[in-house]
Parts: structure tokens; C-alpha cells; sequence
């Protein structure tokens, strides 16, 4: 039960019809093609990455200028219509206005990942139900 495969020597594949030579060198060969590819793709692969990535860096900036502003926007808006049918003029638009620089601010940090995002259920994510930490 105890009988050897192959060759003796490790590197050598035992293809199992005695033709280990022709092997050889055809995994020689392939290789070598093999070795040149990845090559030429690491040549090709960096050359794009910086436009990539300053594409990618314009792109954040846009959305997180964007999700501030809103905020800041909508808090002004809020604010002058309280204002406009409550009558309480700048009061609500000063507070509303600061309400939604704070908001604009906390989705900044959320969409760079600063502050983990708010959980709907109210349930804290570090601790399970019964009131023990993860």
C-alpha cells in the first residue's frame, strides 16, 4: 500500500504517463508568458490610478459640500417660514439656521464614516439586549 508517485525530486509534476521532461518544459514556458503578462499589466495598472483617484477625491468633495449645504439650506428655510407665519422674527431663523449647520455637520461625519449612523430601532449597536457589551 505504501507506493511512490512520481519522481523523487519535489518540483517535478508526475503527470502520471511517463512524460515529466515535456512537462517540465512546457510549464517553463508558460511561466515565463505568464510572468511577462503580469508585467505589462502592472505597467498598464498604475498609470491610471492617479486620475482615478483625483476623480474620485473631486467626486467626495462635491457630495460632502453638497449634504452640508442642504443641511444649512434647509435649516435656513425652516426657520424663515416658523418666522413668516409665526411671527417671530429672526428668532426662528436664527435658531433653525444653527439647527441645521449641526445637522449639516453630523452628515459630514456620517458619510466620512466619523460618527457611526443612527440606528432607527434606538437599540445601542455595541450592547446586545441584555444590556451586555459585544
Amino acid at each position: 500500500m505504501d507506493e511512490k508517485r512520481g519522481s523523487d525530486d519535489p518540483d517535478t509534476p508526475d503527470t502520471g504517463n511517463g512524460s515529466g521532461d515535456g512537462r517540465s518544459e512546457s510549464l517553463e514556458a508558460r511561466r515565463q508568458r505568464l510572468d511577462s503578462e503580469l508585467l505589462a499589466r502592472r505597467k498598464v495598472g498604475p498609470e491610471k490610478s492617479p486620475e482615478q483617484s483625483s476623480s474620485k477625491g473631486f467626486a467626495l468633495a462635491i457630495k460632502l459640500s453638497s449634504e452640508f449645504i442642504a443641511g444649512v439650506v434647509v435649516g435656513a428655510l425652516i426657520g424663515y417660514l416658523m418666522d413668516r407665519f409665526a411671527g417671530t422674527a429672526p428668532w426662528g431663523m436664527i435658531v433653525f439656521l444653527l439647527l441645521g449647520f449641526c445637522a449639516g455637520v453630523l452628515n459630514v461625519l456620517r458619510s466620512t464614516g466619523a460618527v457611526a449612523p443612527s440606528d432607527p430601532t434606538g437599540h445601542n449597536r455595541t450592547e446586545d439586549r441584555n444590556g451586555d457589551r459585544k
